[in-house]
Order: C-alpha cells, then sequence, then structure tokens
C-alpha cells in the first residue's frame, strides 16, 4: 500500500522514458507539485531528450537526468534508487519496423522487467505506475459491436493480438484497410503484441517480488506536446489536418486529453486505495466524426472529405469510465482535447490555418 506522499518530507519519483509523449506531461506535472525528478532518457547528448525537460518550470532546482537503455540490466538501478514512486512509461511506439521482435517486443517486455528488476531492489519504491494502453483491453477475439462495454477486466490476449492486422481489429469481415501515410502498418499487431505481453510480464513479476504496481491504460492520447518531435498519436491528428488527405480512415477509436492521462498517473500513485488497473477515455468516435468536429472548428482548414473506402463505418463500441472516476478523473470533453491540440500545431506553424 502507497505510504500517504503528504507527510514526505521530500517528494521524489522517477520517470522512465521521460523524453516521450505522456512522460513529459508526467514530469511537468510532479515538478508543479514539488516533486523530485529522476528522469531516464536514452542519450544526455541528444537535445531533443532532453532541452524540453530541462526547460520546465522548476526543472532547474529538481530535476536530475539519468541515462539508461530498457535491454541494459541495471540500466535503472541509480534513477529508481530513493524513489518512493517509478513511472514506468519508457517503451517503442513503432509502428513501421521491418524487426517488430527487436525493435517493439523485446525492449517492451524486457525493459519492463529490467526497470522493475530496479524497483525491487529500491527499499525506498512504495508503488509503480506503468503506462500500459487500451491496446491491452481491446483483443481479446471477441465480436466488438456498437452494445459491447469495455472495463477493466477485459484484457488482451496474446493470440488475438497476433491476429490483429492494421486497424481492422474491430471490423469481423473486413479487409485490410491500405495504409495511411506516417499512420498504420502491418507491424501494428506488433506493437498491440508488445503492450500485451509487456503488461502480462509486469503483473507476473510484481506478483511474485511483492510490488505494489498500478497500470494507466489509455486509448488514442492527443492534446499539446512538449517534446520537439511529432509522436504517432499526435500525428494521426496532423494527418487528419495538414491539408494533404482527401480521406480519412475508416476506424474508431477512444480519445483522451493528454493532460488527464498525466494527471491520473499521478493521482493514481497518490491515492493509497488506487489498485489495478484503469482505462482512460473521454469519448470513442469514429474518424468521420473528429473530422466533423474539427470542419467546424476550423470552417477555413483544407480537411478529408470522405472514407478511404466503401465499408460499413466501424462501430463506436463504448469503455467505462467508472474505475477512472474513482481517481477523480473527469476528462476534458473531445471538442476542446482537439481545439488544444489543433492550436498548438497552428501556433508552432505545423499548420497553417
Amino acid at each position: 500500500m502507497a505510504r500517504d506522499l503528504d507527510r514526505d518530507e521530500e517528494k521524489r519519483a522517477c520517470v522512465t522514458g521521460a523524453s516521450g509523449y505522456i512522460a513529459s506531461w508526467i514530469v511537468k506535472l510532479l515538478l508543479h507539485r514539488g516533486y523530485v525528478v529522476h528522469a531516464t532518457v536514452r542519450s544526455l547528448n541528444d537535445p531533443k531528450k532532453t532541452e524540453h525537460l530541462r526547460g520546465l518550470d522548476g526543472a532547474k532546482e529538481k530535476l536530475h537526468l539519468f541515462k539508461a537503455n530498457l535491454l541494459e540490466e541495471g540500466s535503472f538501478d541509480s534513477a529508481v534508487d530513493g524513489c518512493c514512486g517509478v513511472f514506468h512509461t519508457a517503451s517503442p511506439v513503432l509502428i513501421e519496423t521491418p524487426n517488430p521482435q527487436t525493435d517493439l517486443v523485446d525492449p517492451a517486455v524486457k525493459g519492463t522487467l529490467n526497470v522493475l528488476s530496479s524497483c525491487a531492489k529500491a527499499p525506498s519504491v512504495k508503488r509503480v505506475i506503468f503506462t500500459s494502453s487500451a491496446a491491452t483491453v481491446f483483443h481479446t477475439g471477441r465480436p466488438i459491436t456498437s452494445e459491447t462495454l469495455f472495463d477493466e477486466t477485459w484484457f488482451s490476449t496474446p493470440e488475438a493480438c497476433k491476429g490483429f492486422i492494421g486497424v481492422c481489429m474491430f471490423a469481423k469481415n473486413s479487409t485490410f484497410i491500405p495504409k495511411w501515410p506516417r499512420a498504420f502498418s502491418h507491424s501494428q499487431d506488433s506493437y498491440v503484441l508488445s503492450k500485451t505481453l509487456a503488461e502480462i510480464a509486469a503483473w507476473k513479476f510484481c506478483e511474485e517480488n511483492g510490488i505494489d504496481m498500478i497500470t494507466i491504460n489509455p486509448v488514442v492520447v492527443i492534446g499539446p506536446m512538449l517534446q520537439p518531435v511529432i509522436n504517432w498519436s499526435s500525428d494521426l491528428l496532423f494527418n487528419l489536418v495538414n491539408g494533404k488527405s482527401e480521406t480519412y480512415l475508416n476506424a474508431t477509436f477512444g480519445w483522451v486529453h493528454v493532460k488527464d492521462v498525466a494527471e491520473a498517473h499521478i493521482k493514481a500513485f497518490e491515492i493509497p486505495s488506487a489498485n489495478g488497473r484503469y482505462i482512460l477515455c473521454e469519448t470513442v468516435a469514429h474518424f468521420s466524426q473528429i473530422v466533423d468536429i474539427l470542419k467546424e472548428l476550423y470552417p477555413n482548414l483544407k480537411l478529408p472529405h470522405k472514407c478511404m473506402d466503401d465499408q460499413p463505418f466501424q462501430p463506436t463500441y463504448q469503455i467505462s469510465k467508472d474505475k477512472a472516476r474513482s481517481l477523480g478523473i473527469e476528462c476534458i470533453p473531445l471538442r476542446e482535447t482537439l481545439k488544444e491540440a489543433v492550436d498548438f500545431l497552428i501556433e508552432k506553424k505545423l499548420i497553417t490555418p
């Protein structure tokens, strides 16, 4: 059970993969709350991984950067040592790779076990918050309809993940949807598998070693970015608004604001009664619905005007919000999330209204 953090003289937490999209926001919020943050990155000499972290409010006084590699045993020992909480977000998000086992599965699974091994060695660690994914929830082999209600008891199976191709996960009899630029490929099933195997391995390790772990399982995460490189989920939105695509995907996803995801991580750590898994989703929406909202918000943007195939739209299934609400999380509405995300792209001159 996590101790009452308000009684700690100095709150100290480790964030792995700290240069990433969600992780950067976790670091930002932890610093704002007065934590001393041990942030791990793959290279201390890469400004794309460090400058935006060093520029955060409070970073000069309370941020310490550590070099760590997911596949190097003991690499996280020094970063974890002395921390009461560990936020493990480091995991590759590669949707297109010729070597999915080497580039996705091994770093996700072995890396998670390496981080947890470091946690098991550190008596200071009271709780681990593991950034998982809704990918570890949806792929069970059961048919999905508009009546399907996902909650934290659903768990993807490796067998179902291996049968997942592209974005056809919800279409029972659909054909493969051609790759959308910079979005999906045949390697997508390996990403889903990597996240599922990593979470399975994490739960087993924590049970065997007496580690208090909680997983956060977000759907597609969008919103303003802190890091200088566009991540995969932000790229999904970018491809809709950059004026280069005439079609949108025939795909349905859950959507959630990155701030809510980061906030949920910290609340899951700080609330003693928190336990198990937490799916984070504000709205489940088909890409056609996303485009409709964007047309209302930005009538001058060149947006896709048709679906890329003539198949029936994938269903807008349902996701329970009850457990996330037990953390006090009331997600930012999708319309507001989309506006913040696109306004950020405009502000950074990545798109032109």
